[in-house]
């Protein structure tokens, strides 16, 4: 048996005016996915503790089968690890957001304009990287170059607990309530202000203005978290897996458990991402071996974060004809197949940041089924037959068989 978990990431939303009070998966084309719901088992999943904040860290563990309540260390060292970061266990890893912020002269004053810079490209940030790391590093920290506006700050001999905020969840509010508290993190609040002084006229700002795009003139530090301990995959559940993904959230998931990290030309973290393309590989993994393969989709996310209503319907209908639309094509090449199709969470347009709500999924089984009475799948599907799961660490085991 081949396994394939397809993750559009924040997929799920709310109702939207705009859209004529449906949702971006109501209103978008995408008979592939129709067609595994009509002819799979469909349910609900809650992938995020009630204890827990609804991140992509969370769920998708949770998804992959490791239980966030055992497991979970933090985001950023999760990142670390697949950016080459050897942390040693005193070492405290935090994410460091490239961030546009407004122009108030005093700090606490100004608003969390663009919580990614405009998609900073890689090359651009690694030369700011650079620039922090030449006027900020010590002995005791420095920062590590990740992707686009995804980077690390790794903090010798740190704590845990510092209630930092995801600036995805503030954007266009201004940051004084949401400031690292100077008692508490005054080396953190400290950083964030002088890396204003660093970068306010650096070249690759004055150039990114020049071209219209928001410059990357502050780091936001969030997300800390220790160096994780997790389980073998394949000593787990018996399969030989990869990741796709094009976010160092998910790849260092997949290196911390033991997953092939494979690399899709043209994948990114947005809707400019290699749909087509990430189908192909995923499909020439499992021809080439692999029982298990996890395809994970950043742009469903970045657009409701965004408040991008066309492009998270586009989104949705590009990973149905590109990447659900492609391996259904080429299933008869597989005797055995099973897909696994959900969002990790929801990120609602109308709130631009993540929820808990429990989110929809689908298991077909290449195997004919009799079809379900449902036709489309979308966030409010009702029916008799769904399945509700209140621990979502138990889902991969039902998607392979281990459980009933």
């Amino acid at each position: 048996m081949k396994y394939i978990v397809i993750l559009g990431d924040g997929m799920a939303d709310y109702p939207v005016q705009e859209l004529n009070n449906k949702t971006p998966l109501m209103v978008a084309n995408k008979p592939n996915i129709d067609y595994l719901a009509k002819n799979g088992t469909l349910g609900f999943v809650r992938t995020v503790p009630e204890e827990f904040e609804p991140g992509s860290d969370v769920a998708n563990l949770s998804i992959l089968g490791y239980s966030p309540t055992h497991y979970y260390t933090g985001r950023s060292p999760l990142e670390a690890i697949n950016m080459g970061v050897n942390l040693q266990d005193t070492d405290l890893a935090i994410r460091c957001n490239l961030v546009t912020l407004s122009n108030e002269e005093d700090f606490s004053d100004k608003r969390l304009v663009d919580y990614c810079a405009d998609e900073i490209s890689t090359q651009e940030a690694a030369a700011i990287i650079h620039s922090l790391n030449e006027y900020l590093k010590t002995d005791n920290y420095r920062f590590y170059l990740g992707t686009h506006y995804r980077h690390c700050l790794v903090l010798k001999n740190g704590s845990t607990g510092m209630d930092l905020t995801p600036p995805h969840n503030i954007s266009g509010q201004k940051i004084k309530d949401y400031l690292p508290k100077e008692s508490k993190n005054s080396l953190l609040l400290e950083l964030m202000k002088k890396s204003l002084e660093v970068l306010e006229n650096h070249p690759v700002n004055q150039e990114r203005e020049k071209k219209g795009l928001r410059p990357a003139n502050a780091i936001w530090l969030w997300g800390e978290g220790k160096a994780p301990s997790l389980q073998n995959f394949k000593e787990k559940y018996g399969l030989k897996g990869s990741m796709i993904s094009a976010v160092d959230l998910l790849n260092g998931i997949a290196k911390s458990i033991g997953l092939e990290v494979v690399k899709v030309p043209g994948a990114t973290g947005n809707i400019h991402t290699n749909f087509l393309g990430k189908a192909q590989y995923a499909l020439e993994e499992l021809k080439k071996g692999q029982d298990f393969v996890y395809l994970h989709v950043e742009a469903p996310d970045e657009c409701g974060h965004r408040g991008e209503i066309h492009n998270k319907v586009k989104s949705i209908e590009l990973i149905d004809k590109d990447i659900v639309g492609t391996i259904l094509h080429h299933m008869e090449y597989f005797e055995e197949l099973k897909i696994l199709l959900l969002p990790d969470h929801f990120t609602p347009l109308s709130l631009k940041t993540h929820t808990k709500d429990p989110v929809p999924y689908i298991i077909f089984d290449k195997a004919p089924k009799k079809p379900s009475a449902i036709e489309s799948y979308h966030e409010f599907i009702k029916g008799d037959s769904l399945n509700f799961i209140l621990d979502g660490s138990t889902l991969l085991s039902k998607f392979i068989g281990i459980l009933p």
